[in-house]
């Protein structure tokens, strides 16, 4: 499998703070990023670059584009795709609104891919948001870079031979999370609602909740087959047993921060006791580390 290459400056960046740069300073943060394409078959790919992993279906109907990632990458995406596309992009699924999954809809918007996403992400696409965590405001986007069809429950396509099922899942990573399954290729992209072999964002200001994120899993377990390949919204590829051990850290976590929430821990003390101590080894090595992930799911619990 082709792995991700990075340039050391932009290795250890979240997109939050990416997204806080000055346009030139972002430019030169994502200099030196390439864009990877792994092949899943049946004419699907996942990609990688900065941001969120991308899936591709390809074929005579035309590319099917599932996120594309920040602005600046959208040359370097195009290229990328040109290499195992005859066709452009004809249509491009949002997972959710945060633009390292969206940041380059409006470059795809330009040269006229149909974009498609739930409800809420239009909402929020179309007005100033700010997400608490990371102390950013994000700007609503033109009009170009907006969904112009947009679903409730669930849409499908039939494109390349393909069945494509895209259905949200509701307050999850956000309100607006869809998960995007082939049916016939057994490949499933889960957006953010899975950050393989790492402790996930959970952007509660958006309307994400653990809760939301065990009942996602959940249903996407449901879904899948053993040989299902899962392209997750950071992280590896992944697998149905990644995907059960993703869903057991997520429910001892749950379990973890409702008991210092019931001994009366205020959220200090909670991040002091260190209740994920025994999963921070395996999970804590991405971008959210254990404190910041406890005090997100202590005030989510704590609701109310």
């Amino acid at each position: 499998m082709q792995k991700l290459i990075l340039n050391t400056a932009i290795a250890g960046l979240c997109a939050a703070t990416i997204l806080a740069l000055p346009a030139q300073a972002q430019d030169n943060a994502f200099a030196d990023v390439k864009i990877e394409t792994t092949d899943l078959g049946s004419g699907l790919y996942m990609m990688t670059g900065a941001g969120g992993n991308l899936g591709l279906s390809t074929g005579k109907d035309g590319a099917f584009l599932i996120d594309d990632q920040f602005a600046p990458l959208s040359a370097r995406i195009i290229t990328a795709i040109g290499k195992v596309s005859a066709n452009p992009v004809r249509f491009l699924v949002n997972t959710h609104w945060h633009y390292d999954h969206a940041g380059g809809n409006e470059n795809f918007g330009k040269d006229g891919a149909i974009i498609v996403a739930h409800d809420n992400v239009r909402k929020r696409l179309s007005t100033d948001q700010f997400i608490k965590a990371f102390k950013r405001e994000i700007k609503a986007s033109p009009t170009i870079a907006q969904p112009i069809i947009t679903f409730t429950d669930e849409i499908s396509f039939y494109q390349n031979t393909q069945n494509i099922h895209v259905f949200h899942v509701k307050n999850a990573h956000t309100d607006g999370d869809a998960m995007v399954y082939f049916e016939d290729a057994d490949v499933l992209h889960m957006g953010d609602v899975l950050f393989n072999r790492m402790y996930p964002f959970i952007d509660t200001g958006s309307g994400g909740s653990i809760d939301g994120m065990i009942a996602a899993q959940e249903r996407a377990l449901a879904l899948i087959t053993d040989d299902t390949k899962i392209i997750p919204g950071h992280g590896p590829l992944a697998s149905k047993a990644d995907l059960q051990s993703n869903l057991a850290m997520l429910k001892a976590v749950r379990t973890a921060i409702l008991k210092t929430i019931a001994d009366g821990k205020s959220v200090d003390e909670a991040v002091t006791a260190d209740p994920l101590s025994a999963l921070n080894e395996e999970w804590g090595k991405g971008f959210i580390k254990a404190e910041a992930f406890v005090r997100t799911v202590y005030g989510d619990l704590s609701k109310g």
